[in-house]
């Protein structure tokens, strides 16, 4: 073979070695990219949001006042399952948080009907009853879900409640005090317990009680308009009014200052001894018997959120 053939046959061998070599580096990269395309696994889109976290949502919305969203997300649950005892118990509260008592008992009957031993149907049941003024169905109810929940701070806060407004000032603090022991500071059986005091005539030690609430900056309003009744009853009319006043206007402070003095010359008579159940003109003294505040809602003294 002549030299210049033999190189010519020497760069073929040296061209196809090359181009065996590049394609075994191609068949690689390909082999590689195929198995790591069969091993990823496809991305989902977003599900629709399950029951459960619909009704947390529902829960929530309620809680922040959107009471038409939270119908809303409620009737959804219902329809999707007619006993669904969240669902029911959710509309009872959406009614109720409108004032529509009535129609709220029976979402909640409906709901304690299909699990008698869920305890928020029955709390409803419970305040429904209260602002029915049955008050004995009240105390029976809150009693009863005490019985499945020991302590339970608010069963424990209704339970106060209703025996303030049946007049059990003894008894409420009793079971005040008690819920107390296990869950110490709880601000809903705090302002229960004042205003206990304060109605049962004893609105100095009732102030004490709501002064440990009132001096955190998230103080419920009406632990500040318990602390105003508690002063407006003690003469302090000054510390009254600037307590009110956070809260409410000034008309509305006026017409509370009028109904302390009205209480404070009522209790100066012989044989007085606890504040009388009257209705005041404005917000005032109030039992707390729930967690969320309802919106825009109009209180007596003595009446409930």
């Amino acid at each position: 073979m002549k030299p210049a053939d033999a190189f010519l046959h020497q760069a073929r061998r040296i061209a196809l070695t090359g181009c065996a070599v590049s394609l075994l580096a191609a068949a690689a990269g390909c082999t590689t990219t195929t198995r790591q395309v069969s091993e990823t696994r496809p991305v989902m889109r977003n599900s629709a949001p399950s029951a459960m976290s619909e009704l947390r949502i529902a829960d929530t919305a309620l809680d922040s006042g959107n009471v038409e969203l939270a119908t809303t997300l409620y009737e959804k649950s219902v329809q999707a399952d007619p006993k669904s005892v969240p669902g029911l118990t959710g509309l009872g509260n959406t009614l109720y948080a409108v004032g529509d008592f009535t129609r709220a008992g029976v979402y909640y009957q409906k709901a304690s009907a299909i699990e008698p031993n869920a305890t928020a149907p029955l709390i409803g049941i419970a305040r429904v009853a209260i602002h029915q003024r049955r008050f004995d169905d009240a105390i029976a109810t809150y009693r009863r879900v005490l019985a499945l929940t020991p302590n339970d701070p608010l069963a424990s806060a209704g339970l106060g409640a209703a025996l303030d407004l049946k007049g059990d000032h003894a008894g409420a603090q009793a079971a005040l005090r008690q819920a107390l022991k296990t869950n110490p500071g709880d601000p809903l059986l705090c302002v229960n317990l004042g205003l206990s005091l304060i109605l049962g005539g004893n609105p100095r030690e009732g102030a004490n009680v709501l002064l440990d609430v009132t001096r955190f900056p998230a103080a419920p309003p009406q632990a500040r308009q318990n602390l105003a009744l508690a002063y407006g009853l003690l003469g302090n009319t000054e510390a009254a009014a600037e307590i009110l006043a956070r809260d409410l206007p000034k008309a509305s402070v006026k017409d509370n200052l009028r109904y302390y003095e009205i209480q404070r010359a009522r209790l100066a008579q012989p044989g007085a001894g606890d504040v009388a159940m009257v209705p005041a003109p404005a917000r005032a003294a109030a039992p707390a018997v729930k967690a969320a505040a309802v919106p825009g809602a109009q209180v007596q003294a003595v009446s409930l959120r």
